[in-house]
């Protein structure tokens, strides 16, 4: 008979978090999504949420978060646990692993939120089966998250591939980006708010014939064209908000036209398969919280689990 396993886990989103807390077999036991607002309201009611939890169920084996950034993931840094230089106003500096490590008397883990959703997508959507692959989401922000050898990568700190510099797509020339730090790197250009920026609108309002798209599917296979350089990764599963369905007929073509017919490995790849949607649901990165978690208690991915959108109980939010 197995010993009990009780792991909890944190979505820790810019506008949201989603803690959970699940047993063994990914079966949730309770859940709770709280409003992201300043750090003391939203952390204070995480963490009554875990201190609750365990009052009812027994204490946590360990606890995993998969947080907005960017993070500081080295355990020799000085900051190591902190979300650093974000531009989510009040939470820059903060030490998320610090205060979570108060309040919970077990191994506490955090990762990127792309990179958490990275596994859900390996475990129970478009990463299955596969050892290497990236996952993308073009949204409020651009992220990337990487699986290398079956495992989220992170090297010396996480990749931030939404930040770096891209040729210019075709018309847009005169628009100057609008990342506070770079302006316009990939993310200046190409987030949502870049489009609603750009345009005057939200880029859901864009009608399906506007420039916006293809200069958008441009700008998306510019990274692609990127990780397949670098990284040469199985698959890149894209994702968030901006990718409406067609988007990814655009993508695809842009990134053939990007590649250029270079290397014959590269010109044997099936687009319509090397560039995918995210399958595991809208949960995806609570999931590979909970699996992580997981993993950093057994020392092995939980590859008995048949969860597919674990966020389903509790739906409405707390207001920290």
């Amino acid at each position: 008979m197995s010993e009990p396993l009780l792991l909890g886990a944190i979505e820790a989103g810019g506008t949201k978090f989603l803690c959970a807390v699940a047993d063994r077999d990914g079966t949730i036991l309770t859940e709770t999504r709280i409003a992201t607002t300043t750090p003391v309201e939203t952390l204070g009611a995480a963490s009554a949420f875990f201190r609750d939890a365990q009052r009812v169920h027994g204490d946590l084996s360990s606890l995993s978060v998969g947080s907005f950034g960017p993070l500081s993931l080295n355990p020799l840094a000085g900051d190591y646990g902190h979300i650093t230089s974000t531009p989510k106003p009040g939470w820059e500096n903060i030490d998320l692993l610090g205060h979570l490590r108060q309040t919970v008397d077990a191994p506490v883990t955090l990762d990127t939120d792309v990179n958490c959703a990275a596994v859900g997508e390996r475990l129970f959507g478009s990463g299955q089966g596969l050892d290497s692959f990236c996952y993308v989401t073009i949204g409020t922000g651009i992220g990337v998250g990487l699986l290398i050898g079956g495992v989220p990568h992170g090297g010396a700190n996480h990749p931030e591939a939404g930040h770096i510099a891209v040729p210019r797509a075709p018309g847009d020339d005169g628009f100057a980006g609008i990342c506070p730090f770079h302006g316009d790197c990939l993310e200046g250009l190409a987030c949502g708010p870049a489009m609603a920026a750009r345009w005057g609108v939200p880029a859901e309002q864009l009608p399906a014939d506007h420039p916006a798209w293809p200069m958008e599917a441009d700008y998306i296979a510019a990274l692609c064209a990127t990780l397949t350089y670098v990284i040469r990764p199985d698959r890149i599963i894209v994702g968030g908000g901006v990718m409406q369905p067609p988007m990814y007929a655009r993508v695809r073509a842009a990134l053939v036209a990007r590649l250029a017919g270079y290397d014959a490995s590269m010109r044997t790849i099936d687009m319509d398969d090397y560039i995918a949607a995210p399958t595991a649901g809208a949960s995806a990165g609570l999931t590979g919280a909970l699996a992580l978690a997981y993993r950093t208690a057994t020392r092995q991915w939980p590859m008995h689990w048949r969860m597919a959108e674990p966020f389903h109980a509790n739906k409405e939010t707390v207001d920290a």
